[in-house]
């Protein structure tokens, strides 16, 4: 599945943002708004074959897919990615990892206990280390690898290459306890978040110097402290493979050895036929696969209803049949050929669906939502009131149940930016903002000056003569100050003509106000007969985007919704940025948000600062037609909304790739749903590689649709994603993770204030504040939490679908002896 979603930084900035206070639409009372009650609404459960170790086999191999090898095995560098997490989950300690209900709770494998001692004068955290806890050298984990870590990822020292300091930078001093096994940490001021430290913890031999935790990590880590250690990668198979931890004190691995092989999402379900892989996270169409393949088993040998020729009617058989055998024999020859070939597709597609018997769909929610971005920065979208018309005119529901409802899961739309349901710290804030409501969604717009023939009018500030003025200064100076001088001579006129062109401009008002209300009785007229030609062109459309989906290496053009009836070939952008350092995500959310972190590697600047050159305002770059394209139809005959002679169109950037299928579906839904209330849409399709890169970071968008993860700690990782941006000295904008460039003072100040709260329940409530703030400031519009799909082989234990909860790598293994033999033994 297409994970288009996340980075981090350390620095805080943002920028203000005026909310709707008079006219059409007043908010409500923002502080603790909620449009649901302060129950938290329970998760989605695991699916994971929950088994006890008792009744799992020793031994064995599991084969677990991931997208890539990792980029680098520090977690703190700015290239993590999701197999950077999944393999140091693995070999490295997290202290506090998060449980089935999104709460980080104690591991004791590693500590015995874990509390803040002291709140005054200062915050003083003391951890007890379990007694039996050593790195794989036999030295003991203690005081020294804490004091070496804080010192690497405090920001001081510019030497060491990190991609955050979220909460290192609060510390003071770390010192030894009452003994070896004790580590007292004094904090400069409270952090409620302390429990996100020192997760994973590596050894000081990687973090003692800038040397070793620069390079030294990046491809091996041969001093680790978890139920397996690393035995080797090898770039050649596509693989990292660990081994069973002889020094490990906690419960024994299950299995032998667990490999990470790389395989390309497009390739999961023939790996899954082929052996290759035992784990995988797969797309809808091969989850269906699955499905068909165990409902298939007691077919008793009958052929399959679906995959090649199962579409085939009786008379096109017999047709087909005819022709091969008939007396023409070119014909003939043909079509015996084109038999040939499907019958070798319907057996190779009944081959594979036999394999996918032994396997499993394990389902839940994972923990990640995917929102609706509104880039707030320039454009109609700086307008809060254009903005929160947007929001207004989406049914949610609907686009929650486009998604999640074909795969059996709760489509019920997400609530939070900081949490997600099932989570202590859930609430709806979607109040601040308001229900779907189409009338206040084009009051809305009204206010804001957008107006049906809006886009016909000449815009107020335009002049006669103004061209000519340009094109003479730049002609010389001599040339630039006789036009100024002629300007200067028509001055008296042209306010003559001014006061006779307001008393007709009043009378064409009137007169725009009963054409207004007839273009209304013709719209509806036109939804009628839009309906109806939706039925023809539904089947060209559903062909043209096939043959998009297709295209995933190049970039998909562009078509208009609102302002043409189709849509038609475009230059592909060309969009270029420059290659700087991305600033990471912090570790409790990165494996979810790992393709955003790779796709925004070499975007954002040192501090999240985006260079204001690689701005394409104006509208998507390359979005020009080709000779001979017709021209759009106007604005105004399909009812939408312009001002100063200037339609409302926004530009609404999409993925590309064969797993971003899901995002495109949703994006046209939200498409439409504009264009009745008279917001025209440029969909825009690029490759998934430059996606984030070369439009998200780079603020070349008005509209696009990608996933951000949850958090445990959502005052420490949730800050950033909705920092105030600040423009710098050098005119680039200080961004960090706030693509949307929509925030405010207050919501910063909230974020600081839970950040620094030690009581629990007062930092929840705080959260909650700054959720209905971020809410009514409409940059961010969440949608539905992300669908978690896994294939696995159907006897293995304690392994698919986690949900909010990490892996216990220790507790996966199959479920007897027999199901322990090796991958092609499983398959015969």
């Amino acid at each position: 599945m297409s994970h288009v979603g996340v980075p981090r930084g350390t620095v805080r900035k943002r920028r203000t943002l005026a909310l709707l206070t008079t006219g059409v639409l007043t908010i409500p009372v923002l502080a603790g708004c909620s449009s649901g009650d302060e129950e938290a609404p329970r998760g989605v459960a695991q699916d994971i074959a929950p088994t006890a170790r008792q009744a799992v086999a020793d031994g064995s191999t599991v084969n677990w897919a991931i997208d890539a090898l990792p980029a680098t095995f520090n977690a703190f560098q700015a290239d993590a990615d999701s197999a950077t997490t999944r393999v140091t989950e693995a070999l490295l300690p997290t202290l506090f990892p998060m449980d089935k209900t999104g709460q980080p709770r104690l591991n004791p494998d590693y500590l015995e206990s874990a509390k803040v001692i002291e709140r005054e004068p200062k915050q003083v955290v003391l951890y007890k280390l379990n007694q039996q806890a050593v790195w794989s050298d036999g030295r003991e984990i203690g005081a020294p690898d804490f004091v070496a870590q804080w010192r690497a990822l405090r920001g001081k020292d510019s030497a060491f290459w990190t991609a955050r300091n979220s909460g290192y930078e609060r510390i003071e001093k770390i010192e030894r306890g009452a003994d070896d096994l004790q580590v007292r940490v004094t904090f400069s001021k409270p952090y409620g978040d302390w429990r996100s430290l020192f997760s994973p913890l590596y050894p000081k031999e990687i973090t003692g110097s800038p040397e070793t935790f620069n390079d030294g990590a990046r491809t091996t880590l041969k001093n680790t402290a978890g139920p397996f250690v690393l035995r080797g990668v090898s770039k050649a198979d596509g693989t990292v493979t660990l081994a069973r931890n002889p020094r490990w004190w906690g419960d024994k691995a299950k299995l032998d050895t667990l490999v990470f092989r790389a395989v390309a999402p497009k390739d999961r379900t023939k790996a899954l036929t082929d052996g290759t892989v035992d784990v995988a996270d797969v797309d809808p169409s091969t989850a269906d696969r699955i499905t068909l393949a165990r409902r298939d088993r007691g077919g008793n040998g009958q052929p399959l209803t679906h995959g090649p020729g199962a579409d085939v009617s009786p008379a096109a058989a017999l047709y087909s049949y005819a022709v091969a055998h008939g007396s023409d024999e070119k014909a003939a020859e043909a079509e015996q050929a084109a038999r040939a070939k499907n019958r070798k597709a319907v057996l190779a597609y009944a081959a594979e669906q036999k394999a996918l018997r032994d396997f499993a769909v394990r389902k839940s929610l994972e923990p990640a939502y995917t929102q609706l971005a509104l880039n707030g920065e320039s454009g109609p979208l700086a307008d809060d009131r254009v903005r929160r018309a947007v929001a207004r005119a989406l049914d949610r529901e609907e686009l929650a149940r486009t998604v999640l409802g074909p795969l059996g899961l709760p489509a019920k739309p997400l609530g939070s930016h900081l949490a997600l349901a099932g989570q202590p710290g859930y609430a709806d804030g979607s109040g601040a903002l308001g229900e779907q409501n189409e009338k206040e969604a084009r009051a809305l717009l009204a206010d804001a000056g957008w107006t049906r023939g809006g886009a016909l009018q000449q815009p107020k500030d335009t002049k006669a003569g103004s061209e000519a003025e340009k094109k003479g200064e730049k002609e010389g100076e001599e040339g630039a100050d006789a036009d100024t001088g002629e300007e200067k001579k028509t001055t008296g006129g042209a306010e003559k003509e001014e006061n006779a062109e307001k008393k007709d401009a009043e009378k064409t008002d009137k007169d725009a106000e009963k054409t207004d209300k007839d273009a209304e009785k013709t719209d509806k007229d036109a939804d009628k007969a839009d309906k109806d030609a939706e039925k023809d062109e539904g089947k060209a459309d559903k062909a043209s985007r096939d043959e998009e989906d297709s295209a995933a290496s190049r970039d998909e053009g562009l078509y208009i919704v609102g302002e043409d009836d189709k849509p038609a070939a475009y230059a592909p952008a060309a969009t270029g940025t420059s290659a700087v350092p991305a600033l990471a995500p912090a570790r409790h959310a990165a494996f979810q948000s790992a393709a955003l972190l790779r796709q925004a590697a070499a975007v954002l600047g040192e501090d999240g600062a985006v260079a204001a050159q690689d701005k394409q305002p104006g509208g998507a770059a390359g979005a020009y037609a080709p000779a001979g394209t017709p021209a759009p139809a106007p604005a105004a005959a399909k009812g939408q909304l312009g001002k100063d002679g200037k339609a409302l169109t926004l530009r609404f950037v999409l993925p590309s790739g064969p797993g971003s299928q899901s995002l495109r579906t949703v994006g046209d839904k939200i498409a439409a749903m504009l264009e009745k209330i008279g917001i025209g849409t440029e969909i825009t399709k690029v490759p998934d590689e430059s996606y984030f890169k070369d439009h998200i970071a780079s603020g070349v968008y008005d509209l696009a649709l990608y996933s951000w993860p949850a958090s445990a700690y959502p005052a420490t990782d949730g800050r950033p994603i909705y920092a105030k941006p600040e423009p710098a000295t050098d005119g680039s904008l200080l961004v960090e993770q706030n693509y949307t460039r929509v925030g405010t003072d207050h919501i910063d100040q909230l974020f600081d204030r839970a950040a620094g709260e030690l009581d629990e329940k007062a930092a929840r409530d705080l959260m909650k504040q700054a959720d209905a703030r971020i809410w009514a400031a409409a940059g961010s519009i969440p949608l539905y939490q992300r669908p978690q799909l896994l294939a696995v082989d159907k006897k293995l234990a304690n392994v698919g679908a986690f949900g909010f909860a990490a892996p216990r790598y220790q507790d996966i293994g199959f479920k007897n002896r027999q199901a322990a033999g090796s991958s092609a033994d499983r398959k015969k």
